[in-house]
């Protein structure tokens, strides 16, 4: 009977083969070479010089500590063309900076398969259901691991409980031999990977965590087969097979178990990478609609998109109405309404009916480009933390076979039928993925959680910096204001009619697109006045003559004829008419409108113990006007880049970690100067650049929270390296002690890894 291709993807071969041997098919490798099927996964750049280089973000499987990354590293690093390879083993993604004149995407993968694992191009469908397939592979060799190991304790437990001799010795050889062979199924399947992974670790020099686990588990079922057909040799009387086929369920049970978790703390940065979809329909000439590969599409094509379909990239709407989810991108949770004419995003969700659009921006010119671009750089980088824990992890493991050979040399001493055994205990207990693990894995994890609320993070490491802040330093326009002014006060000449001169006001406001005019327009309502010979004056206001002949201006105060205070902070325009024998006026005075949950944010950065700033280029009464309405004591105005970069290094010399928010291109010197920086969405592109966070639905609310996570983030780092390294302090001198038999070393190796990456996934909630 054949298996349909359907089941086989849902139920995997148990023996599938492995992909290091095999030489790639040409189809295939054609296929990794096409550039449009790259368009997801990779990103071009001119290189100094002349000449293109592309940086492809790659899946990787079967990656499971940070010297598995370093096999990966060194493999493609001997490949000509690649200028740079970096993987991030809790995120288990690759980053290749290569050369397409001197190597292909198909020869990078073939060297990661060399060396003994699989890699994917992100954005392609493959990466995610081979994903899946090897969940699912290592389910299968778990069941298999786990339904032998308990036949085979069910064949030993008669010898553990029964008195010496109570078993006759025909009877007790068979039930050795019954559990050696329930054993093998075990070291021919459900160990696999561990040989494969410490083979491939010796074959590039190099060593992993599955060497002392290979080499423990070989051992030990070298010496239980001697004792199993020779009892009472070098090795005991006991065979230990129960213990092996223990351990090895542990592992197994472990590492599925950290796989699915480790899945989840990149579930949200995944989710954005993938977001796209494969292929959407595309209306022709006639307006037929026909399926088309997303990497086929043009600017300009006309597509349609149907309900619960991923729009393919910046757009505007032809035809229909609908609602779009853009949490995925912005943060905003809640629904956007969607008509003709309006703007959609790549990457935002239809929800309500199907629309057509017209495509405006494809590819890296899309915000979705953008967002995927810094999330890539999340899942690959290694902070300075990760890197240093990652370079314990070698000579841990040397360290490891060091103490493993030296306790069989003394136990061959003290007891030799128990040397073998301690020797194997120690090879198995020690855990250098709890220690490789800590970091990346709670850092990967907040990122995420962050990436739901519409906070990128550019910069790992920035997490750290975050938690020691101490003085948030906010520019002021667009950052604590928004770009609209709002109508603060009216004041009228004596026994004026306000109410009239306010209709005759707006009505000429209408006329106008300065900022002030707008403002006021928006602010009261419209009046029925019509006006003749209406001229707008550059930068003095509009004037118009009324039904009964009269020319009335509305403008700068000086300009319409009224004195004004020289010391005046807020923005103002006046209305009065000209040349009147009774002089009757009305003065509007703005404020700048803040941004809604600015005072509920500065609120929260206070109470988490921090100092407030406020730097801006603004005119200093303006700014300080501001600041008095925040309750925020310190504000310097009138600060030029050059200004704002003096005032930020006066701080860092005085001690102070300084948090910059920021949004205007002018920020840009002072964002890459702070020790940490947050640039609104709205902003410029160089000052997102510069940033080490951007915040996508520009809330001020986020900075503040991000914080509390950053200090809830690190904290969890520091108990995960603190367990890590307790557990190798105390478990180690047991199992050289002798106290810490083989199955409970294989538990105590698969517990520790868990709770590193259970305890991350708080940084996630």
């Amino acid at each position: 009977m054949r298996m349909s291709a359907d089941a086989a993807a849902i139920w995997p071969a148990p023996t599938a083969p492995l992909p290091a041997a095999e030489p790639m098919a040409p189809s295939v490798a054609a296929a990794l070479d096409d550039e449009a099927a790259l368009a997801g996964s990779t990103r071009w750049s001119e290189r100094e010089g002349g000449g293109r280089e592309g940086e492809t973000l790659f899946a990787i499987q079967g990656i499971y500590c940070a010297a598995c990354a370093g096999v990966i590293e060194a493999a493609l690093h001997k490949v000509p063309g690649v200028a740079r390879a970096e993987v991030n083993a809790a995120s288990r993604r690759l980053q290749v900076r290569w050369d397409p004149q001197r190597v292909g995407v198909s020869a990078l993968v073939e060297a990661v398969q060399r060396a003994g694992y699989r890699a994917l191009p992100t954005r392609r469908e493959d990466a995610q259901s081979a994903l899946r397939r090897e969940a699912r592979a290592g389910l299968w060799r778990l069941f298999v691991a786990g339904f032998c190991m308990m036949q085979v304790m069910m064949l030993t437990l008669p010898v553990y409980v029964a008195a010496p001799g109570a078993i006759a010795p025909d009877l007790l050889a068979l039930l050795r031999w019954s559990a050696w062979m329930l054993t093998l199924p075990v070291m021919l399947f459900s160990a696999g990977p561990f040989f494969r992974g410490a083979w491939q670790s010796v074959r590039q020099r190099r060593i992993g965590m599955d060497v002392p686990v290979a080499l423990g588990i070989a051992v030990t079922f070298v010496a239980g087969t001697a004792v199993t057909f020779g009892p009472g040799g070098r090795f005991g009387s006991e065979p230990y097979l129960d213990s092996l086929t223990m351990f090895v369920t542990f592992l197994l049970a472990g590492r599925w178990l950290e796989l699915r978790a480790r899945a989840r703390s990149t579930e949200a940065l995944d989710a954005l990478l993938l977001r796209l979809p494969d292929s959407v329909e595309r209306l022709d000439a006639d307006g037929v609609a026909r399926p088309v590969a997303t990497a086929r599409l043009r600017v300009g094509d006309h597509v349609r998109i149907a309900a619960g379909q991923v729009f393919p990239g910046d757009g505007t709407l032809l035809e229909g109405r609908t609602q779009v989810d853009e949490a995925m991108l912005s943060g905003e949770s809640r629904p956007v309404e969607r008509g003709v004419g309006d703007a959609v995003v790549g990457g935002s969700m239809n929800l309500g009916a199907p629309v057509v659009v017209a495509l405006r921006q494809l590819g890296e010119g899309t915000r979705y480009a953008q967002i995927v671009d810094l999330v890539g750089r999340a899942l690959t980088e290694r902070p300075a933390i990760v890197r240093a824990t990652d370079r314990l992890a070698g000579p841990f493991l040397w360290a490891v076979l060091a103490l493993a050979a030296a306790a069989v040399a003394a136990w061959s001493v003290i007891d030799p039928p128990r040397a073998l055994w301690v020797g194997v205990s120690v090879l198995i207990v020690t855990c250098p993925c709890a220690l490789s693990l800590a970091a990346p894995a709670a850092l990967l994890s907040a990122a995420g959680a962050l990436a739901r609320r519409g906070v990128l993070v550019q910069r790992l490491d920035a997490f750290e910096v975050l938690e020691r802040a101490d003085l948030a330093c906010f520019d002021k326009t667009g950052t604590l204001t928004q770009d609209k002014l709002v109508l603060a006060a009216t004041l009228t000449s004596e026994g004026a009619d306000a109410a009239s001169l306010s209709a005759r006001a707006a009505s000429l406001a209408a006329h106008s697109r300065h900022p002030l005019s707008v403002a006021l327009a928006q602010a009261l309502p419209q009046g029925r006045q019509v006006w003749r010979e209406l001229v707008e004056v550059p930068g003095q206001g509009v004037q118009g003559v009324d039904e009964t002949g009269r020319l009335w201006r509305l403008g700068a105060p000086s300009w319409v004829g009224l004195t004004t205070s020289a010391d005046a902070a807020r923005p103002a325009v006046a209305c009065a008419p000209v040349n009147a024998a009774e002089r009757e006026s009305i003065r509007f005075e703005f404020d700048e409108a803040l941004r809604p949950d600015v005072s509920a944010a500065l609120a929260s950065l206070r109470a988490q113990g921090m100092q407030l700033q406020v730097l801006s280029g603004d005119a200093s009464q303006s700014t300080q006007g501001i600041a008095s309405r925040l309750g925020i004591g310190r504000a310097q105005g009138g600060a030029s880049p050059q200004d704002k970069l003096d005032a930020l290094a006066h701080w860092q010399r005085e001690g102070r970690t300084v948090l910059m928010v920021g949004d205007g291109l002018n920020d840009a010197p002072v964002l890459a100067r702070a020790d940490v920086s947050f640039a609104l969405s709205h902003g410029s592109a160089l000052a997102q650049q510069r940033s080490d966070f951007i915040v996508l639905g520009s809330r001020l609310a986020e900075v503040p929270a991000t914080r509390a996570r950053a200090t809830l983030t690190m904290r969890i780092v520091r108990q995960n390296l603190s367990w890590a390294l307790l557990y190798n302090a105390v478990c180690v001198p047991l199992a050289l002690a002798g106290w810490l038999p083989a199955w409970a070393a294989g538990a105590g190796m698969a517990t520790s890894s868990l709770v590193v990456v259970l305890n991350a996934l708080r940084a996630g909630r």
